[in-house]
């Protein structure tokens, strides 16, 4: 059995009465019908998962998403016990600079639970998301960690600071898109650069709505076990739930406007390149005629035929107004029209 990290805590009346105690410890504690146990493991393998899965009477199927990878938010619920996974988000500011100008600068975390009658164990991948800020939701208020509703309560502390994190992600995404959508219409901006930054952002909008948009299943499945098991009759954590519910519900929304943003900037992008495109020609064939003039008059001039004025001053003079006379009035008459 391989662990890299494990913590353990368990309360009594909303209080807690022991911390870090060895795994070995947990199915003790769990005997107790009036204690509350949270167990936390980070990376375990299959085998860790197989014990518990035999002290906690937990279905086979739950620790086989658990341990797989790319299973997509859900919430399940088993015989004894419920399984939720969830992902946690955040934009990647420490060591940008070996990101590509294409690279997903978002990063996703996932966070399992498997929810018993008197507690839950949560399963991370990785330790890049920080369980300390779920454990002080969870001690804001202590009166609901006790057991009947004290899982669920722990399940909501985790779910609320998972959306929380999610929301901060759609925030920056939303000002990036801001940023760029500001970028579009300055002149001194490249062309190549915006396509990319836009690209990026649509890129990383897609794999952060790939974890958000199921989140409102989630907290909805979870909801529904609460009202169909009956034995949870807390109204703060209905008001609770109802609560994350809203949050989910808007993160989902909000993405759906950002994706709308993302395509607008893109062809706002389009668009403005063929106006500029449309402008540059407009003036190169402005200039064409213009130099076209000169070009006429001067062939014309320089037949090889005998005409009034030829080798001689006057002639010269008159070629020359001719020119500069056309091609200031072409000059005008472009420059009226816009097209220089």
């Amino acid at each position: 059995m391989t662990l890299n990290l494990v913590q353990t805590r368990v309360w009594r009346d909303g209080e807690c009465v022991g911390k870090d105690f060895p795994l070995a410890d947990v199915s003790e504690q769990v005997k107790d019908e009036n204690a509350l146990v949270w167990v936390d493991l980070c990376d375990p393998d299959h085998e860790c998962l197989t014990e518990l899965a035999a002290e906690w009477s937990l279905d086979p199927n739950a620790i086989e998403d658990a341990v797989a990878r790319g299973e997509r938010p859900k919430a399940t619920r088993y015989a004894g016990h419920a399984f939720v996974t969830a992902y946690a988000t955040w934009f990647e500011t420490d060591d940008v600079s070996t990101l590509g100008v294409l690279d997903s600068r978002l990063r996703l975390s996932r966070v399992s639970a498997f929810v018993v009658p008197n507690g839950i164990i949560t399963v991370r991948r990785d330790d890049r998301f920080d369980m300390s800020q779920v454990v002080e939701r969870w001690e804001e208020d202590p009166a609901l960690l006790t057991p009947g509703s004290g899982a669920l309560a722990l399940l909501h502390g985790l779910l609320d600071a998972i959306v929380d994190g999610q929301f901060e992600t759609i925030e920056t995404i939303d000002d990036a898109i801001e940023a760029l959508e500001e970028g579009l219409f300055d002149e001194s901006a490249r062309t190549r650069e915006i396509q990319q930054r836009t690209y990026r952002l649509r890129k990383e909008l897609v794999q952060l709505r790939r974890v958000v948009l199921p989140m409102r299943e989630v907290v909805g499945a979870v909801m529904r076990g609460r009202a169909e098991s009956g034995r949870d009759k807390s109204p703060v954590l209905d008001s609770l739930y109802t609560d994350l519910y809203d949050h989910v519900t808007r993160a989902a929304e909000w993405t759906e406007s950002l994706r709308d943003m993302v395509v607008t900037v893109f062809e706002t992008n389009l668009s403005l390149q063929d106006a500029r495109l449309n402008t540059v020609m407009k003036k190169l064939t402005g200039w064409a005629a213009i130099i076209a003039v000169p070009t006429a008059v001067t062939g014309w001039f320089g037949q090889n035929v005998l005409f009034p004025g030829v080798g001689q001053l006057s002639g010269m003079i008159a070629s020359t107004i001719v020119i500069v006379t056309s091609a200031t009035l072409l000059y005008i008459l472009f420059r009226r029209r816009d097209w220089l």
